[in-house]
């Protein structure tokens, strides 16, 4: 079943979006995603991370985007890293693909993905990049959305349960 709803990109963060969006994130990591942080995550720790993409975002050095279920409630978000080196003003980051558990394969990742491209188009970037837990999940989905698998580096971080993981990086011209 396809995901309907839009995706919203929101250029505050508010106290229940900002809670909805922690839980996110812990039941991402709690899932096994490899986003960064460790098991189990604080909340206050989800909470930290969470205010200081806020304040990215006020800056206009990042967009949030995000994806709300039928009663509203924040169920997936992505992030886009606009603010760059001086010598790469037309690339930027993708961050943070995350989804709650309870609302995958509902077509969100792929929505999230598509308004992150959308947001690039419009800030100007013309290359997206991205790095994702080699055999996590996520590669084959970057791959249907036409992204190009640049190379793996080995050992790049750790699983939430600690054990090590590679990265896949990719890139999608605009």
């Amino acid at each position: 079943m396809e995901h309907s709803a839009p995706i919203q990109q929101l250029h505050t963060l508010d106290a229940a979006d900002k809670e909805a969006l922690i839980d996110v994130l812990i039941d991402c990591v709690e899932g096994g995603a490899s986003v960064s942080f460790m098991n189990p995550l604080p909340r206050a720790k989800a909470d930290a991370f969470w205010q200081n993409v806020a304040k990215g975002v006020e800056a206009k050095e990042r967009s949030l985007l995000v994806a709300r279920d039928g009663a509203g409630r924040v169920v997936g978000t992505v992030q886009l890293v606009l603010s760059q080196p001086d010598n790469q003003p037309h690339r930027a980051d993708v961050s943070k693909l995350l989804v709650h558990r309870s609302a995958r394969q509902h077509g969100l990742g792929a929505a999230l993905m598509q308004a992150a491209e959308e947001c690039a188009k419009a800030a100007g970037k013309t290359v997206l990049v991205l790095d994702t837990a080699t055999g996590g999940g996520a590669e084959s989905l970057y791959e249907r959305l036409g992204w190009i698998q640049c190379g793996r580096i080995p050992d790049y971080a750790l699983w939430p349960d600690g054990g090590l993981c590679a990265t896949t990086i990719f890139s999608k011209r605009l």
